[in-house]
């Protein structure tokens, strides 16, 4: 018998790819409980309703995505940041790879925010988030001196929204050199920055 947290995780984990696969509407408690191997009362323990364990469960996503958006400056430095700007593009690309679940549920969620107010403003703290980290990451370069001071916050935003919609085409199942769009956008504003 597995204790409680262990069952705790395994219905966020399981939830996370049912709804994933199968989409919120066609995901039942029941299902999950069956997954996981508990009744279906038992599930209630954890959870009082379906729509408790979506909310609990973008929650959680939102907060990964969020400290995957703090970036470590401790180690770029002026000679090494478009290699950095790459890396961190490459990571992304890896990890999305990785997880076949993550376009599938959160385009789950972004159909969601279109109907719940309180999915769409947190949707939108997300991205604003998002955007902020990238111009942050680019005032810091400006800062140490590796790149001019020149539209930095359009730059910015321009490869924040490049690796976004990276994502959005992998969902789709394109099968594109993702890595190579990443490393020319980043050529790209590193060319416009050095004129």
């Amino acid at each position: 018998m597995r204790n409680k947290e262990e069952t705790f995780n395994k219905i966020l984990e399981t939830a996370y790819i049912l709804f994933a696969d199968k989409g919120f509407d066609k995901t039942s408690l029941s299902m999950i409980a069956t997954e996981v191997g508990i009744s279906k009362p038992a599930i209630y323990y954890y959870f009082t309703s379906k729509d408790e364990l979506i909310a609990y469960l973008f929650e959680e996503i939102c907060k990964d995505i969020e400290r995957g958006n703090i970036f470590d400056y401790s180690d770029i430095s002026r000679t090494n940041f478009q290699h950095k700007l790459l890396e961190i593009g490459y990571q992304s690309i890896d990890e999305q790879e990785t997880d076949v679940h993550f376009n599938k549920i959160f385009n789950q969620y972004m159909l969601l925010a279109s109907r719940d107010e309180k999915y769409m403003t947190r949707l939108q703290d997300i991205q604003a988030g998002y955007l902020k980290s990238y111009h942050d990451l680019f005032n810091y370069a400006v800062e140490i001196g590796a790149i001019s001071d020149t539209n930095i916050e359009t730059k910015a935003h321009m490869l924040a929204m490049v690796i976004d919609n990276i994502g959005n085409f992998m969902l789709t199942g394109c099968r594109l050199d993702y890595k190579g769009i990443w490393k020319e956008a980043v050529e790209s504003v590193w060319r416009e920055q050095s004129r």
